[in-house]
This record gives structure tokens, sequence and C-alpha cells, in this order.
């Protein structure tokens, strides 16, 4: 107390001239429409570079709360496709979606946990397991296409072996004309694959969309796989494709494991043609 009163004594002049300032400067202001004005939009720009740098942070905040709510809803929509479902009878013309449907592909959204990109033979950790449903050899996707298969489950984690990874193989085919092959990553790009046994006759341009044959009961048809970048004959009557991958594995961050329902009964299925 003793240190402020002895401020106020030695400062006193000066004290009194910032007094006066502010009545005389409040009293312009009050009495002057052009000040006014002029201080109102001041503080109006302020305060709004403010509001807004702090709703940005508060938005950056919020961003991984938003993102899952739109992984949910996504996965709810997806869910309710057409192409989530199959008819129970024949078809028989233009039928409505309703009782004569049933659903064959369930999706179950995930989040990366850790990726490569950079190795021979990459795979993938999300963060759903057994106890959400997930399963070996279930097909993975992105919004942007094809992912990979499920390889290892746990009980709240799994591996995922993708595209970029030399042991794997998916079926795929031209979407323009039905032609099928065999795609592979050869362990060089992390952004192009390669496409096999394509007939040499099959008209091919660049930029024509690869996707998944469904030739499996891992992953549905029709689903992006990429666009032809480049192609030549190569060692007898077959193409050799480069496609351009339409998954940009590098900022993988959320992913969509589909659960085939019929997926056992069209595996022993296919045990027992091969058995015969």
């Amino acid at each position: 107390m003793r240190n402020l009163v002895k401020f106020i004594l030695n400062n006193h002049f000066f004290l009194l001239f910032l007094l006066f300032e502010i009545v005389a400067l409040t009293l312009v202001f009050q009495n002057n429409n052009y000040q006014k004005a002029f201080i109102f939009n001041v503080s109006r720009n302020i305060s709004g570079y403010i509001n807004s740098h702090i709703s940005s942070f508060s938005k950056y905040l919020d961003l991984d709360e938003v993102n899952k709510a739109l992984l949910e809803e996504n996965t709810r929509l997806r869910n309710s496709l057409i192409s989530s479902y199959k008819l129970k009878v024949p078809d028989p013309g233009n039928i409505e979606f309703d009782s004569a449907w049933t659903q064959q592909y369930n999706f179950i959204p995930a989040r990366v946990i850790s990726n490569s990109v950079n190795k021979q033979n990459n795979f993938i950790s999300i963060d759903k397991g057994s106890l959400h449903g997930v399963q070996t050899d279930m097909a993975v996707i992105s919004h942007q296409g094809a992912v990979g298969i499920v390889t290892g489950v746990s009980e709240n984690f799994s591996t995922i072996i993708p595209l970029l990874n030399t042991d794997l193989r998916i079926s795929s085919k031209l979407k323009n004309t039905g032609y099928f092959g065999s795609l592979h990553w050869d362990g060089v790009n992390p952004e192009s694959a390669i496409l096999h046994d394509i007939p040499h006759h099959v008209s091919l341009h660049r930029n024509d969309t690869i996707v998944t044959s469904g030739f499996s009961a891992i992953f549905p048809e029709g689903i992006m796989i990429g666009t032809i970048e480049d192609f030549e004959i190569k060692g007898g009557n077959f193409f050799f494709i480069t496609v351009n991958l339409s998954t940009d594995f590098r900022k993988l961050n959320f992913i969509y494991v589909i659960d085939n329902i019929f997926r056992e009964e069209l595996m022993e299925l296919d045990n027992s043609a091969d058995y015969d």
C-alpha cells in the first residue's frame, strides 16, 4: 500500500494528464459521429479477428469428432445402398426395393492407426477387431476406392494387407468392357499397380476405369481401383497395364471393412466345386 501511494505521488502529474486525456477522448467520441463510427469499426474488426481465430481453433479441436460423425453417417448410407443388397428371388423386371431384397454387404467404419508405403510388403493397422465384427479375409475400402484385405484380427485391432504389398493379388476388370485380370503391386511406385491377363485384342485407352471384378467372396463388384496410366504388350498375347491407383495410401485415415454376409456360403460352394 505504501508503495502504491509513493508511486501515485511520484507520478501524479502524468496520471492526472492521462485522466484528462481519457475524459477528453470520451467526450469527443460520444459527441462526434465520425469518431464514434471509427472506433466502432476498429473494435468490430479486432473482435471479429479474435473471434474468427478462436472459432477456427475450436473447429480444429472438434475436427476429430466431426470426422467420426461423418464416417458413421457415410457407413449408414453405404449400408442402405441398393448395391449392398441382393434379390431373394430372380429379378422379375422393374422390381421395387422392398422385402424382395436382402442385405449382402455390411460396412464397418474404422480408423487407420499405423500405415507404411515405402516397403515391399506394407501393412495397415486399424482400431476395430473381432468385437466390432471384423474377420480375416474381409475387403477394405476407403472413400477413394479399394484398400486391401484383412489378414489378422484381435479383439480390438486388425491388420490389413493393402494393395501396396507384393503378396496381394486382386481380381480386377475393365469397367467399360468387362474383361478381367489380376492386379498386383510391383513394389516400386506407391501410386500405381500392374494389371495382367488382359488379352491383346481388347481395346484400351488411357484413363479407362479399373474396378473389382466381384469374382470372389471378398470384394463386391465395381469397387474403384484406379485408371489406366499406360499399357504395352509384353511376353505374348497379353497387355502389361500400369494402373494409377485411386486410393492415396499416404493420406489414408478412415476406412470401411466390408462384411459379405454370404461369404461363408459362397466359400463352401467354391470348396465343394474344387473337391468335385
